[in-house]
């Protein structure tokens, strides 16, 4: 701990933002950095806890948090980005795309605001860029062992660049056009332009990582092409069945999925064009997007980007109430008491709805209609989800609605079939402890075992099930 009062001498300062308007006219990201003096005192208000409830409790990858905030409050950033990238792979798209559960888990959020821990992990990684300082590094030695990592999102990159960085030769399929997964059509480049993602590709090249896009493994790869040629495989394939809302009129057109209407617009502002017939856009149109989470925000900055006339938001969870529901999920899933925000001028939120049908004419979608319910996290007696009484129905003026209420499970294709992958209850697949499925050979990793997740969750279980695979490859050479 560099100043062991800094947490009273300086207040938390929140990263800079560019201006509204200005960015409601392009789609570069929202964040601006801050100054390194600034970011230094933030770094000073670590109190370097006893137990760093952030580190231990609050991080997925268990990031040194005290450690590299007390480099970066000295000025010793290289030495804090050593420290940030021995548990952390990508610390500059986390530091992007990261709920922070690190700064719930501040225990200076007992009673104030926490250190703005996100932040300075950002500038860490962008400042190392910035330097030279992040190179590719590639393993000294080499086995003759080589591993499939089937999807590119952050749970396959991380665990191809440690399998690679082991020694390993690594090929990474792709299904998608491009590299990134979830990363690259999943998330809008306000928040993270894909030039940070490219960076990283050229890096993992550079290691000597194979990288496949517009390859569907177990339709354009065969199972047993896939089984003879690697030494082992990693499933990291994520979500790709989205919850739906199965009520009244939802085969009406202008329904349609948030992985859909982002992914076109990512790649539209890739410079791909969108074939006639097939464009989804919110211009000049009354949009209703159903799911107020991450998702849910990402399709409202890009409706009100593509000049939408209206914007509903519709949460099923309430804003307040004696247990605030909506913050209570969050944290559930996310570790964080601070859900991500879907107010913006020309929005509206409504909390605790039920959608009860769609209303269409000429086939295509025209309103919908909701019902005001009150609807707790809780019961006080039972300790069960309740529903209190509803209230009046109100119908919505839609012309386009976006469906952003989540993730099921994993798509069920030919891959899983082929190989006779047991699954789980809840639709993802099954793992040993050491992220083995059923088939000898066969990890997963990320959202296809874990459910709907955050990316940090996924870069750790990359990381985990890489070290698995490593073990797993060594038992016939020890």
């Amino acid at each position: 701990m560099a100043n062991p009062v800094g947490f009273l001498e300086f207040s938390r300062e929140d990263s800079p933002r560019r201006p509204f308007d200005e960015c409601m006219r392009d789609y570069r990201e929202e964040e601006l950095l801050l100054p390194l003096d600034r970011a230094e005192q933030q770094a000073d208000r670590c109190m370097d806890c006893g137990i760093p409830f952030c580190q231990m409790s609050g991080c997925p990858l268990r990031n040194r948090i005290p450690d590299w905030c007390t480099m970066v409050s000295a000025g010793n950033w290289r030495q804090a980005l050593d420290l940030l990238h021995a548990t952390n792979n990508f610390p500059e798209i986390t530091g992007r795309v990261c709920p922070a559960p690190c700064e719930s888990a501040c225990t200076l959020s007992v009673n104030g605001r926490p250190v703005n821990v996100k932040h300075i992990e950002l500038l860490i990684g962008e400042y190392g860029w910035g330097k030279g300082w992040i190179l590719p590094a590639p393993s000294p030695s080499a086995s003759d062992k080589k591993v499939a990592v089937i999807g590119s999102g952050p749970a396959g990159l991380s665990a191809a660049q440690q399998l690679s960085r082991f020694g390993h030769s690594v090929t990474v399929f792709e299904k998608d056009d491009r590299i990134g997964g979830i990363l690259r059509y999943g998330i809008p480049d306000f928040i993270l332009e894909k030039r940070v993602i490219d960076r990283r590709i050229e890096q993992m090249m550079a290691e000597g990582v194979t990288f496949e896009a517009g390859v569907d493994a177990g339709t354009d790869l065969s199972v047993r092409y896939l089984r003879r040629s690697f030494d082992a495989a990693v499933i990291a394939v994520g979500l790709r069945a989205p919850r739906d809302i199965h009520v009244p009129g939802r085969d009406l057109e202008g329904i349609v999925f948030a992985t859909k209407f982002l992914s076109q617009q990512n790649r539209r502002v890739a410079g791909d064009s969108i074939p006639a017939g097939y464009e989804i856009t919110a211009k000049d149109r009354d949009v209703v997007i159903i799911g107020a989470g991450e998702t849910g925000s990402y399709c409202t900055g890009t409706c009100l980007r593509q000049g939408a006339r209206s914007v509903h938001i519709l949460e099923l969870l309430p804003e307040n109430g004696e247990e605030d529901a909506r913050n209570f999920i969050w944290c559930d899933l996310h570790g964080d008491n601070n859900p991500p925000s879907t107010e913006s001028p020309g929005c509206t939120t409504l909390y605790g709805v039920t959608v009860q049908r769609f209303n269409g004419k000429d086939n295509r979608i025209r309103s919908v209609v909701i019902e005001k319910s009150s609807r707790r996290a809780h019961d006080s007696e039972s300790g069960d989800a309740a529903q209190n009484t509803a209230g009046a129905a109100t119908e919505i003026k839609a012309d386009l609605v976006i469906i952003a209420a989540g993730f099921s499970h994993l798509e069920y294709g030919p891959l899983v079939h082929n190989l006779s992958l047991d699954i789980d209850e809840c639709g993802n697949l099954m793992t040993d402890p050491d992220g083995m499925t059923t088939v000898d050979g066969v990890f997963a990793s990320g959202d296809c075992v874990m459910g709907a997740s955050t990316v940090v969750h996924a870069l750790y279980h990359g990381r985990r099930i890489a070290d698995s695979v490593d073990r797993h490859l060594l038992k016939g050479i020890e």
